[in-house]
This record gives structure tokens, C-alpha cells and sequence, in this order.
């Protein structure tokens, strides 16, 4: 099994391959981390790793009531997670390369990066000043049926998008603006509907993505129904304008 050591950071969301990741980083133990990838050279990727996070906090106490009134300040790379950190994480995650990494005058950071690989976390280790994990990389295999799956999916997910838009004309991309490639697709979709973590965390560890593709057609008939017989629903950004992986 062949794995790699990265930063990790531990998000209250799910990234999926493909899709942005914008990230407002203020906490010392991530700003550490950013400053650390700032070290590689452009040329080069700039990765971390993202976990959804299964018990625990994002963001620690910094100060007395801050963010809880009873609080008291923490300090520590596990912060909020817990004795054994991995614990309190799911297990796949995905790779973040940080296209943009700009620092502020205040010292803090604004981050755009793009999920890159699924992995799966082995462990996790807190003696630095933030959280690094090794990781196996998750091959992503078609399965059965992925490429008319998709086809059905693209058909579910564009009447799912003009349900979210209500009984209002409002002008939609058009398919040729969705990806037809089933793995890249299945991503896409898994993103842009409206779910709960566990959800979408389970359609990213999903084995392959015709499994993938397959919970997501039956979430999309099963959401579509649901919102044909709501009296309204409000304005989803998914529906303003074309839906692109940038």
C-alpha cells in the first residue's frame, strides 16, 4: 500500500474531486499550515488534505466566550477533536491543491484550492503545529452501468434544477454545459444538490461511480417529488446561471 503524508484540515463539509474549495483561514494552527505550503515553490502543488468532520469542532475556542460563552481558550493542532483525533473524523477524504494562497496584513489567509484525489485517512499526527495524516490514495473505477447511469442522472439532476427554480421561467444552462464523463459528472452532482453531510459523504466514499451515479438517481427522484409538492421553495444559486467545476 503505498501512502503519502500531508497537512490535513478538517472541515464541517465535504470536498469532491474537481470542484473549488474556498477557504478563509484565521486559526494559528491552519495559518501555520498555509504558510508552510507557501514554502513550495509555485511550480509545484500546494496540497492538503480534507476530511469531513464526524465529532468535533472546526473551529476551536480562541478566546473566553469565544465561540461558546462558556468557553475557555484552547491552544494544540487537535483542538476540538478530541484524545485520538482520527476518531473524529470520516475516513475518505479528498486531496486540496491551493491554487491561491494569499496572506492578509492581519496575518491571516485566503485560499482557493481545487479537490484533486479521494483518499482514505491511515492516521493522524498532532506533534506539529497542525495535523498532518497519512493517506492512500482511492482509485476511482467505473463499476457497471456507469455510462447510462450518467445519462439518467444528467436527466434527473436538469429536472431537479428546474424544480429548485419553481413554476417561474428562469433561464438554465443548457446540458452541454454539464460534463458527460460519468466520474466527473457524479462528482459534480454529488456537490450541487442539496444534502446533508452524511449524505454527501457517503456518495463520496461510494466504491465506484456507477454506485455513486446510482444513489444519486434515486436521491434525485426522491427530492424532485418532494419539492414538486412544497407550496414554495427559496432561490437556489444552482439555478442562476451555468453550472461549471471553476
Amino acid at each position: 500500500m503505498t501512502t503519502v503524508r500531508l497537512p490535513l484540515f478538517p472541515l464541517n463539509s465535504v470536498l469532491f474531486p474537481g470542484l473549488v474549495l474556498p477557504l478563509n483561514v484565521f486559526e494559528e494552527r491552519y495559518r501555520a499550515m498555509m504558510r508552510e505550503l507557501l514554502k513550495t515553490p509555485e511550480e509545484e502543488p500546494r496540497r492538503f488534505a480534507v476530511v469531513a468532520i464526524r465529532d468535533g469542532h472546526e473551529v476551536a475556542p480562541s478566546a473566553p466566550g469565544m465561540p461558546d460563552p462558556t468557553a475557555l481558550p484552547e491552544r494544540g493542532p487537535a483542538t476540538g477533536f478530541g484524545e485520538d483525533p482520527i476518531k473524529a473524523f470520516h475516513s475518505t477524504g479528498c486531496v486540496a491543491d491551493a491554487a491561491t494562497v494569499r496572506e492578509r496584513p492581519d496575518g491571516t489567509f485566503e485560499v482557493l484550492a481545487t479537490g484533486t484525489t479521494r483518499v482514505r485517512l491511515v492516521s493522524v499526527d498532532a506533534s506539529g503545529p497542525y495535523l498532518t495524516a497519512e493517506l492512500e490514495e482511492l482509485e476511482e473505477t467505473a463499476g457497471d452501468e456507469s455510462g447510462p447511469l450518467a445519462e439518467g442522472v444528467l436527466r434527473a439532476f436538469r429536472q431537479y434544477q428546474k424544480r429548485l427554480a419553481g413554476a417561474r421561467e428562469r433561464s438554465l444552462s443548457s446540458g452541454a454545459d454539464l460534463p458527460d464523463e460519468p466520474s466527473v459528472l457524479s462528482y459534480l452532482v454529488a456537490a450541487a444538490m442539496m444534502l446533508d453531510m452524511p449524505t454527501k459523504q457517503r456518495l463520496l466514499q461510494a466504491p465506484d461511480t456507477a454506485s455513486r451515479l446510482r444513489d444519486e438517481l434515486r436521491i434525485l427522484r426522491a427530492e424532485t417529488a418532494i419539492i414538486r409538492n412544497l407550496p414554495s421553495l427559496p432561490a437556489s444559486d444552482l439555478t442562476r446561471g451555468p453550472t461549471s467545476l471553476n
